[in-house]
């Protein structure tokens, strides 16, 4: 059979643009896609007890700390009528899902290189499978969220019920963006600049400190740092996630459009760099 009459199911070419997505492609992975979801669970809690009960003592052990120190030593002022364990509670659940996102996915092609060098898929799908098996996680610990909401409830502290919970999805979907975009960021830069993954980690850390994690955004109204809460793509995510679960915290259309940006952004610079170093990471790495 000549060349020019063979026929091939599956013809693999290097890509022409940085920005070149294949959808089709991802889609026709889509049952790798959730082996690897599968995969990411599954792996993190092999051969331990408690297995994914981890997920829910993490932010139980995490919210009580925050209770003592920024609500009993340093008297942060929580809104009136919001239940102090809700309150923290709440953002160390938004904040456990998006720092997940970018630690995991900041580290995609150091981690998988070996797979990588082996066999042909498309590369997103892994930092995706990531973004997605973290979900699992989140919905997990937003569980926990909610049976210490209907338990306050009925102890006289305020929730909020309505359509506004219909903006939960779109949370997660701004703070999931963020995080892959950032993530897989850092992960082309990691192949090169090693560093990076050490200071990853402190970043995060860090990023808890400026983030209204630990106090409302209303605390910080009259100080000079507040521009740097301002900045913040996350702050404005967080608030809205309060707001529509416990009726506290304050949010403006600007503030989320701002974040929507940012991760528009991020997700553009993301997979700019990330089609770049594909072609040749497995030499750096």
């Amino acid at each position: 059979m000549s060349e020019e009459n063979t026929h091939w199911d599956i013809e693999i070419k290097p890509k022409t643009s940085m920005m070149a997505i294949d959808l089709a492609d991802l889609w026709r992975y889509r049952d790798l896609l959730w082996l690897f979801v599968r995969r990411d669970f599954v792996a993190q809690y092999k051969q331990t007890i408690l297995g994914p009960v981890w997920h829910v003592v993490q932010p139980i052990f995490t919210t009580i700390i925050f209770v003592i120190v920024f609500g009993n030593i340093a008297k942060i002022p929580i809104p009136t009528g919001v239940a102090p364990v809700a309150f923290y509670l709440s953002g160390i659940t938004l904040w456990s899902y998006f720092s997940s996102c970018l630690v995991n996915t900041s580290n995609t092609f150091v981690s998988n290189a070996n797979i990588f060098g082996k066999v042909y898929f498309p590369r997103l799908i892994l930092p995706l499978s990531i973004v997605i098996s973290t979900v699992i996680r989140f919905l997990i610990q937003f569980s926990l969220l909610i049976a210490v909401m209907i338990w306050y409830y009925f102890h006289g502290y305020q929730i909020k019920v309505g359509f506004n919970l219909l903006y939960i999805p779109f949370i997660v979907f701004i703070m999931a963006g963020i995080g892959l975009g950032l993530g897989i960021i850092i992960s082309s830069l990691t192949t090169k600049y090693r560093d990076l993954s050490v200071l990853v980690s402190f970043a995060v850390q860090l990023g808890m400190y400026i983030t209204p994690i630990a106090y409302p955004i209303a605390y910080l109204s009259h100080s000079k740092y507040k521009w740097l809460i301002d900045i913040n793509p996350l702050s404005s995510v967080v608030e809205l996630f309060r707001y529509v679960l416990l009726g506290a915290g304050t949010f403006s259309v600007s503030s989320i459009s701002y974040s929507v940006v940012f991760m528009i952004v991020v997700l553009v610079v993301g997979v700019l760099l990330f089609n770049k170093v594909e072609k040749s990471f497995m030499d750096t790495v």
